[in-house]
């Protein structure tokens, strides 16, 4: 008997250490051999970059330098990508424009040249999209991490939603959202007759708000409520980027993971719902689709009832979401840093600014601004 027990403890304890050693030697390979190996192969092929830095990468370094970049007063000027992008810019200049850097033990290879660019985008089956954080799949997925035939499929179902046509009908929407904020800008003028203003947080409600009623329509008070959710839950899960990526960290119930998960489900489960409605209000024909969600889940209805109502062939409601949640990313903060830098370079081109003002007065006096006029201002839209 206690022989036997003698040799199960050693047949465990065997069994463990070889368990351990293989662990260690896949943790090895991962935080040093194989970026090491991806390291030469880069530099065989021509590229440069910095020496692959154990665990971290190039991660600290970019976070630090755009904290720092964000803490200088910026020139006024059109040079802006050492304020926008500070390590890359600094890449590029050390290492040119075939260079490469390091998130954690990943190699990210820079590439500018045009020519290459576009080969990149054309050959999208050999140049598959890359997921480095687990987290980001929480935060954001859609069409913009899809390949090959499941990102034809989306991309066939979400087009109608954006065409031109469809798109004359949410004028309205974006009209209304603009009036609220000059109507803001213009009671703060007169109680307190000349002042400074930050246009930065009026733009990032302004963007919020029109991508809530074109997205929402008459449910635009709940989208709000989603996009300010998407806002917090994408806080939150930088705050984890910018710390080193340990695998199975977000498996742990810390106070900002399960902070992300609330969020998460909460967000999932409210969009389902709209969508639910919706598909049910559009399969009754009681509901015009004028807002995005409903232009996604008619088209989505017509792709699978064209196939034999199989939902193979179509989205499910959890493809609907992302979809959903991706129209926001894709739109909010991009457009409002675009409607700053638009105003910038107006105030620094007065007669452009001029230029364009009477433009506008030509072309609608007081009129609401229709999709027929918008095509008509030249110097607006140069």
């Amino acid at each position: 008997m206690e022989n036997s027990l003698v040799i199960i403890r050693a047949f465990l304890s065997f069994l463990l250490v070889g368990v351990l050693m293989i662990w260690g030697w896949r943790i090895l390979n991962w935080v040093w051999l194989k970026p090491k190996r991806l390291e030469k192969c880069l530099r065989q092929q021509g590229l440069t970059g910095n020496s692959y830095r154990f665990f971290s990468g190039d991660i600290k370094k970019l976070f630090t330098m755009s904290r720092q970049a964000k803490a200088t007063p910026m020139a006024l000027g059109d040079d802006i990508a050492q304020y926008v992008s500070p390590f890359l810019c600094q890449t590029v200049k050390n290492y040119g424009k075939n260079s490469f850097w390091w998130i954690g033990p990943r190699p990210r290879v820079i590439v500018m040249d045009p020519e290459e660019v576009r080969e990149i985008l054309t050959k999208f089956n050999d140049f598959q999209k890359s997921h480095t954080n687990p987290l980001f799949n929480l935060l954001i997925s859609g069409l913009v991490n899809l390949d090959q035939d499941k990102w034809a499929k989306h991309r066939k179902i979400i087009n109608p939603a954006f065409h031109q046509d469809k798109l004359k009908n949410m004028l309205p929407a974006f009209y209304q959202s603009c009036i609220e904020m000059i109507s803001k800008w213009e009671q703060m003028v007169f109680v307190e007759g000349s002042s400074e203003l930050d246009v930065w947080p009026f733009l990032v409600n302004l963007t919020r708000d029109v991508i809530s009623r074109a997205a929402f329509g008459s449910n635009y008070e709940e989208g709000r409520r989603i996009f300010q959710l998407l806002e917090e839950q994408t806080n939150l899960t930088m705050k984890v980027v910018q710390s080193v990526y340990i695998p199975g960290w977000r498996f742990l119930p810390t106070k900002t993971n399960r902070k992300i998960k609330v969020i998460y489900r909460d967000i999932k489960d409210s969009l389902k719902e709209m969508i639910k409605k919706r598909e049910k209000a559009i399969k009754a024909g009681e509901v015009s689709n004028d807002d995005l969600l409903g232009l996604l889940v008619e088209s989505n209805i017509k792709e699978i009832e064209a196939h034999g109502d199989h939902k193979n062939m179509g989205m499910s409601i959890e493809d609907v979401i992302e979809e959903c949640k991706l129209f926001y990313f894709a739109g909010q903060e991009t457009t409002s840093v675009l409607l700053v830098w638009t105003m910038i370079l107006l105030a620094r081109y007065p007669t452009w600014q001029s230029k364009a003002r009477e433009e506008v007065l030509q072309v609608f006096g007081d009129s609401k601004p229709d999709s027929d006029g918008l095509n008509r201002l030249k110097v607006v839209l140069r």
